[in-house]
């Protein structure tokens, strides 16, 4: 397992569970360097004034808050040290919510808890219950949702609500009626697409197809590679809606039936020779 990122505690009332929290995903950006084209040298990144374009070294570098704009105040790491939250090492849990009372949109980075603890892992299972809490990881203080999943316990990064943008500030539109024609057909299509959730189906489709082209360009040694022809998708214009639905009912109930005969044609065993 990956090297544990933080250790500590989870605490709710007098409760106090030591814990170590461990990566959930494993995704990991393509990293690439600038290079130079002549002779393939490595670029480093400088540190360069705007004003006069000079190169600046790291002891005339202050930190900067952007007030108004191009006015700044500088922040001292007294400054800093005035507000440092004190890293206790405990997940401090201050309520605990029904699960699906909270958007989705709120969690976005999951770690899993090297112990499942059998007893605060099924009470929250039961009771349908996500712990709200709060924890400081290096120098930031997080939100975090406590939760049950897959026999273990899994502590998920927040969102406060402050850093989700406001929905109504968006340029979304209104609320129309809707046609009953229209969406029993959406529902149609949508039950006819439905399936079990299995997450090893979906595909990172752009980063498969860049390492095969890295890995096109090693085996060449660097030179260029002949592009292969690409089909370019056909523009379409979306003027009855009723249509679109329909021929998407008729796709689907294609790829169904076409489905459903290649399993009966696996299942059925091999005629015997005469």
């Amino acid at each position: 397992m990956a090297r544990a990122i933080w250790k500590g505690s989870i605490s709710f009332g007098l409760v106090n569970i030591p814990i170590a929290l461990y990566p959930a995903t494993r995704r990991e950006e393509l990293r690439f360097r600038l290079l130079r084209k002549s002779d393939l040298s490595p670029v480093n990144y400088k540190r360069v004034a705007e004003k006069d374009g000079k190169e600046v070294p790291w002891d005339q570098i202050v930190k900067g808050y952007e007030y108004e704009k191009g006015k700044y105040v500088v922040l001292k790491e007294e400054d800093f040290e005035r507000v440092d939250l004190e890293a206790t090492q405990t997940v401090d849990i201050q309520d605990f919510v029904d699960q699906e009372e909270i958007d989705p949109m709120f969690f976005y980075k999951p770690y899993y808890c090297d112990k499942a603890y059998a007893l605060l892992r099924d009470a929250l299972k039961d009771s349908n219950k996500v712990g709200i809490a709060k924890v400081v990881i290096k120098t930031r203080q997080y939100l975090a949702g406590v939760k049950p999943e897959d026999g273990t316990l899994v502590l998920e990064l927040m969102h406060f609500a402050d850093e989700l943008a406001d929905p109504e500030k968006l340029h979304v539109p209104k609320k129309t009626e809707v046609g009953k024609r229209e969406m029993n057909m959406a529902k149609s299509l949508i039950d006819s697409m439905s399936s079990k959730w299995d997450p090893e189906k979906y595909k990172d489709d752009y980063r498969e197809a860049l390492m095969e082209v890295i890995e096109e360009k090693v085996e060449a040694g660097g030179k260029e590679i002949e592009e292969k022809p690409r089909k370019a998708p056909k523009p379409t214009k979306v003027i009855d809606l009723v249509s679109v639905l329909q021929n998407s009912l008729e796709q689907s109930g294609s790829k169904k039936k076409a489905t459903a005969k290649s399993r009966t044609k696996r299942k059925q065993p091999a005629k015997k020779a005469a």
